[in-house]
């Protein structure tokens, strides 16, 4: 039966000025993942990647370490919605919740969930990029995209056009997309597959490649 693997992107450069490129610990995350790949003899039909830098470079890194990997294929469906727009919206709505100065990354997680409740139920105004129908239609054409497609395939996204993913294969409610959306670690690991029938869950979130080898504090969120 075809399969894919789900991968998150590796540690992006939160607090920097540009967020949308991997930290060092990043691009060291996606290459122990792809010896994780490389040691089990797993080889790829396909790489999908949605269209930002924090994909590619993940990817990049991840196949330096396999023996050969195919072009990457560059699907718009796989990238994250626009987080600094959806929390810009929140907070000019509700000003009192803004974080203080120097507020590290957990307080913006917390106005980033708020936010994304708000942006599900329709309730923020401004320069939204998309509404969440069109995120999650998006999301669907990129699932299509993958099973239309021989396996084995590895996919590289992000935490949230993930979490939407596994909502329409799993047909969990919308709530639940943002709860996930917190949870997914930086090269996470997801596993389906999927024939004329629908799609399956095999295994979600895992990070083999960072569990052991003294690798602990190298599982990060963001």
């Amino acid at each position: 039966m075809p399969e894919f693997f789900l991968v998150r992107h590796g540690q992006a450069s939160f607090g920097a000025d540009n967020y949308d490129k991997l930290s060092a610990l990043g691009h060291r995350q996606a290459r122990w993942l792809g010896d994780y790949f490389a040691e089990r003899e797993t080889r790829f039909e396909r790489v999908l990647i949605g269209e930002l830098v924090r994909h590619r470079e993940t990817a990049d890194s991840l196949c330096q370490a396999l023996p050969q990997a195919p072009a990457f294929e560059v699907h718009p469906g796989l990238n994250e919605f626009d987080f600094y727009s959806i929390s810009a919206a929140y907070l000019a709505a509700n000003p009192q919740q803004r974080p203080p100065e120097g507020a590290g990354a957990k307080a913006f997680y917390a106005v980033l969930k708020r936010a994304m409740f708000a942006w599900m139920r329709g309730e923020l105004e401004g320069e939204l990029h998309e509404t969440w129908q069109q995120f999650e239609q998006r999301v669907a054409a990129a699932l299509r995209h993958i099973c239309a497609g021989a396996g084995p395939t590895l996919v590289v996204s992000s935490g949230g056009a993930m979490a939407m993913l596994l909502k329409q294969v799993l047909q969990f409610d919308s709530d639940n997309v943002v709860h996930l959306n917190m949870q997914m670690k930086n090269t996470g690991l997801s596993h389906f597959y999927y024939s004329a029938s629908g799609v399956r869950l095999s295994s979600f979130n895992n990070v083999p490649h960072l569990d052991g080898n003294g690798r602990s504090d190298a599982i990060t969120y963001s």
